[in-house]
């Protein structure tokens, strides 16, 4: 069982930005008081928390963006994680 709904729409929060650091090499939230590198995995998943797509939508989208299958457990774990670091915020 899904810990979050299939339709819900993540989105990152106002509090965040996500970019591109060229310094890091990677995707970076950017917060006020510093900021989080990302992995791929995490960046990728993030890049389409838009608050438009649902979960649903995200999952399709990787497996499809990356010719894999299977990954709605870990998208949905990551965005568990990321609400409770608060970096999204999801929307029904």
């Amino acid at each position: 069982m899904s810990a979050v709904s299939q339709s819900s729409r993540p989105a990152i929060s106002r509090r965040f930005r996500l970019q591109w650091e060229p310094a890091q090499n990677a995707h970076v939230l950017l917060y006020p008081e510093g900021m989080v590198k990302l992995n791929t995995s995490a960046s990728e998943i993030l890049k389409r928390c838009d608050g438009v797509r649902s979960i649903a939508e995200i999952v399709a989208d990787l497996e499809q963006a990356f010719n894999r299958t299977g990954l709605a457990d870990d998208v949905d774990a990551f965005v568990v994680m990321a609400m409770q670091q608060g970096w999204v915020e999801l929307h029904t």
